[in-house]
């Protein structure tokens, strides 16, 4: 590389001859960054972090599991009770879990609010939701791992929706099974795969990394680099700014795992499981919760019971309607580059999005709630109204945004509002340049 930095010490210069590592990680240095990013983009970060402490900590509570449905339970509480720090491992990893989707859905977040989904960054994003796939998929197989009631009758559920998929669906239950029941099959492929995926996600991860890089991070303002005066050195700039962020981050993680480590879980996953004894209200890990709330949401006569009485039959059961909206809330999450066609990227000039921003925000804190809460009475009614709203949206309300909403004038650069102190020097907003 022509301007490839040339190294001091003779060792360090024949291993970068040969392996440029060294190369690369002062690159990493030197990476030009946005001058205006704020903490909002430390969050990235900690998701890298996370997934490294969830990977760590696993593999050490994999040299003392036993994946048998007989001794599971047990094995678990031998980790509590006579593992060497074992419940601090356990609590770390257990906790980590929910710490690690309350970093990426407010990286996910931060990406709606300023634009990040958009051009040149869609494939960028979409990777981002491949690794949140891959996370649910992780998560909940290691939930079933304790093997508690809350763990069995989650792993019936959410298995057995699969059986509405028309022709191959029980074939897939029965592959995910093992047999024709959750038991100890089930418990193994679950065990094998709760530790194959996080490796998957790291690959991922460094996709979503290279990605990244090729056309930067995007910024507070949306608007694209115009220069060397846009950008400064990722160290020591970032590096000072993530360190104090991991900081804070980990005093918070800290006071989880020490003084509230149950805080997430579910008193009956205490209990082993019996597969003759159904917990009276089985709910899944919070970080589901909207997603099965949506699941819930989904009344008789969806679709189906519509064309019924015109066409004689049912095209789409409510089972099958159920999963499709499941799934399809996240389809179209994935395809918010593709909804949202307004030129301009942040909420920060787009005074109407900012408002139905918050309200999307509120929408799915109320989708969790409702999750939370037994399929019954006004719960169902409030679940009902913000999956609707939650579709509309996406897929309604974003593409009429971009034909209606008339954004704020855009500053001419990054740099500008700063050098005017402080001030937003102003142009007609126009489209972004690779738009």
């Amino acid at each position: 590389m022509s301007d490839a930095p040339r190294f001091k010490n003779p060792i360090v210069r024949w291993v970068d001859h040969r392996l440029p590592i060294f190369t690369f990680m002062h690159h990493q240095q030197v990476y030009p960054t946005p001058k205006n990013l704020n903490y909002w983009w430390n969050f990235g970060s900690l998701a890298g972090i996370m997934l490294v402490v969830m990977i760590v900590t696993g593999i050490v509570l994999a040299m003392h599991y036993t994946a048998n449905a007989t001794m599971a339970f047990d094995s678990v509480e031998r980790i509590m009770r006579d593992v060497n720090y074992g419940w601090l491992i356990r609590y770390i990893h257990m906790n980590g879990a929910s710490m690690f989707f309350i970093v990426v859905y407010i990286h996910i977040f931060r990406g709606l609010y300023y634009g990040s989904y958009k051009a040149p960054r869609e494939l960028l994003w979409l990777l981002g939701i491949v690794i949140l796939l891959l996370m649910m998929a992780t998560a909940f197989m290691g939930y079933v791992l304790p093997w508690g009631q809350m763990s069995f009758w989650g792993a019936t559920v959410i298995t057995n929706l699969f059986s509405a998929i028309p022709l191959v669906g029980q074939s897939i239950v029965t592959w995910l099974w093992g047999g024709f029941s959750v038991d100890n099959p089930t418990l193994n492929r679950f065990f094998s795969l709760h530790y194959l995926l996080p490796f998957v996600i790291f690959a991922v991860v460094f996709l979503h990394l290279w990605a990244l890089h090729h056309h930067k991070s995007n910024n507070p303002l949306g608007i694209d680099i115009k220069g060397p005066q846009d950008t400064i050195p990722f160290h020591p700039y970032y590096t000072v700014k993530d360190n104090f962020g991991i900081g804070v981050f980990f005093i918070v993680f800290a006071a989880l795992v020490f003084f509230a480590p149950n805080f997430f879980g579910e008193a009956d996953n205490n209990i082993p499981a019996n597969p003759l004894q159904t917990p009276p209200h089985i709910v899944p890990e919070w970080y589901f919760l909207p997603y099965y709330a949506i699941l819930r949401a989904t009344p008789d006569n969806f679709i189906g019971g519509w064309l019924t009485s015109w066409l004689g039959f049912v095209a789409v059961p409510a089972k099958l309607a159920g999963v499709i909206l499941m799934f399809g809330s996240l389809l179209v999450l994935a395809l918010q580059p593709w909804f949202d066609r307004s030129p301009v990227r942040s909420a920060r000039f787009r005074p109407v999005y900012k408002w139905f921003f918050w309200i999307i925000l509120l929408d799915a804190v109320v989708l969790g709630y409702c999750g939370a809460k037994p399929p019954e009475g006004a719960y169902v009614v409030i679940a009902r109204l913000a999956a609707a709203w939650y579709f509309f949206h996406f897929v309604i309300l974003m593409p009429l945004l971009s034909v209606f909403e008339r954004p704020d004038p855009l500053p001419h650069s990054i740099s500008e509002p700063v050098l005017k102190g402080g001030g937003f020097a102003l142009a007609p907003a126009k489209p972004m340049e690779k738009a």
